[in-house]
């Protein structure tokens, strides 16, 4: 476990001492693992064994993050996953796992590669092969959008761009509330990835949803998601319903982007965790 952080180590050590199912919840752009500070408190009540891995290098509180907004510049779809591989090769059970936006994608991409024993995709980013490309997913993402070829760069959303994209569906007072409490800078590069996933072969924004040992997969979308519409999440259940493994979708009605981490968050951890109970 040389590569993996203390903390990721003593999660993993936690976990297989533990003998329980250990469920690996992986972050999307613009968070840390923190933000699954909740729903790891919920499933490790519920008897399972969470394990919250970084994206590679992140700095570990919000503080450093916004401290250090360039460390985020330049990380790869295919770093990211790789690094939660590392993570899932050192426990000694199989896992459960669940992302969040481009997280969801990533959940999906570790899913198809048959490590998952029930995976849940939240809001998830786009893959090769998903065609919608509605205009609120764009304007979500004309921050990055902006600059196409400076892959290298890491993006702070402002407040508005986070209210837009994130918290639609909240009060003002609670999206200032959440932007101040997990906000961070994200990777261009990954962003980037997931536009562009049909125009370029060699993507690492793709899914391997023939895979028969891919598993049993729900896939979560809130209604108002600017940032991942119905659209997006409903082509990707369509392409994923081709397997041969149990493959749901729901729609969580006046939700946004946010709905993970904001006041709403029990909601989709519950319907998450009946999920995983059925299969693990």
């Amino acid at each position: 476990m040389a590569s993996l952080t203390p903390a990721e180590t003593q999660q993993v050590e936690k976990a297989n001492s533990s003998g329980r199912t250990p469920v690996v919840f992986i972050h999307g752009l613009w968070l840390l693992a923190g933000s699954w500070d909740n729903w790891a408190a919920l499933f490790e009540e519920a008897g399972y064994a969470p394990v919250t891995p970084i994206w590679p290098d992140d700095p570990e509180t919000v503080e450093q993050a916004r401290a250090n907004p360039d460390a985020f510049g330049g990380k790869t779809l295919g770093m990211v996953a790789g690094h939660t591989v590392e993570v899932i090769e050192a426990l000694d059970k199989k896992p459960a796992v669940m992302g969040h936006s481009t997280g969801g994608l990533l959940a999906q991409i570790i899913a198809g590669r048959g490590l998952s024993v029930a995976t849940v995709a939240i809001d998830p980013g786009p893959f090769r092969g998903v065609l919608p490309v509605p205009l609120s997913a764009l304007k979500s993402a004309s921050p990055v959008l902006k600059k196409p070829l400076d892959r290298k760069r890491a993006v702070t959303l402002t407040l508005d761009e986070f209210k837009y994209g994130w918290a639609n569906a909240l009060s003002a007072e609670e999206a200032e509330e959440i932007y101040g409490t997990y906000h961070v800078a994200a990777p261009a590069a990954a962003l980037m990835q997931m536009v562009n996933a049909n125009t370029n072969p060699f993507t690492e924004a793709k899914v391997d949803t023939k895979n028969p040992d891919r598993g049993p997969l729900l896939i979560i979308d809130g209604e108002k998601d600017h940032t991942v519409p119905w659209s997006i999440a409903n082509a990707s259940f369509k392409r994923q319903r081709r397997n041969q493994g149990v493959t749901e979708i729901k729609l969580i009605r006046d939700r946004g982007h946010s709905l993970t981490i904001d006041s709403g968050w029990r909601e989709v951890a519950e319907t998450s965790l009946e999920f995983v109970k059925r299969f693990s």
